[in-house]
């Protein structure tokens, strides 16, 4: 891949093959940026994963840098004002899941009750192209939508690894100190620690690096347990 000039500059102002702490790695991260817009600081954690095994799981950063969600919740008619009362901004049954179907994605998030689920998987290929499928792992199966919401409007997110066993997500802003950056890279691995397989053999985690959207990637001291 080519880099670009300012990206080679900020490269030559640390040493790429060394690690640093979790807050270091994150000040650097800032002291690094060269883009005028506010870049979002990534994560990505290498996982040791074995055949088959997966992690999968939703966590609340303690420190929130994204707008609030719209919230669409697939519920029968005598739950519609339960959820609108607890905050989604969408609620009903099929006539939803028929301007889905027609093509109306006007939300950022997609709850569903168990019992609407049947109609809901009808909308598979437009959901789940999306990554907006309810699912009950994540939470967004469920019969008690008020807490499901509340935890959405939290800025519960989803996190998981891909085909290549390497969790990658955003855990901040640019423009956020340093501490608060590092607090949420910190409360990631403990709760992606928490998911270790119980048959996992070696050490569960390869790397982790954390980068701006535009900049270089720096290395973070992290073992198992940590």
């Amino acid at each position: 891949m080519k880099h670009g000039k300012k990206y080679l500059e900020a490269l030559k102002k640390y040493d790429s093959t060394a690690s640093f702490p979790v807050t270091k790695a994150c000040e650097m991260v800032k002291e690094l940026k060269f883009s005028k817009f506010d870049e979002t600081v990534e994560a990505h954690v290498n996982l040791r994963l074995g055949k088959n095994q997966t992690v999968r799981d939703t966590l609340v950063f303690p420190n929130q840098f994204r707008g609030e969600k719209k919230v669409l919740v697939f519920c029968k008619d005598d739950r519609v004002k339960e959820a609108l009362d607890a905050g989604a901004a969408f609620a009903g049954s099929t006539e939803y899941v028929d301007k889905v179907k027609g093509g109306w994605l006007d939300f950022d998030i997609a709850v569903a009750t168990p019992d609407m689920m049947k109609d809901v998987g009808r909308l598979g290929m437009v959901l789940g192209r999306k990554g907006l499928m309810p699912n009950p792992k994540t939470g967004t199966v469920t019969n008690d939508i008020v807490a499901a919401i509340n935890e959405l409007k939290k800025g519960r997110v989803e996190y998981r690894a891909d085909k290549s066993g390497i969790v990658h997500i955003a855990v901040g802003k640019c423009s956020m100190e340093a501490g608060q950056i590092a607090e949420n890279v910190s409360a990631l691995l403990s709760e992606i620690s928490k998911k270790k397989p119980a048959d996992a053999k070696g050490d569960y985690f390869k790397s982790v690096s954390v980068s701006s959207t535009m900049g270089p990637g720096i290395w973070v001291e992290y073992k198992d347990g940590e």
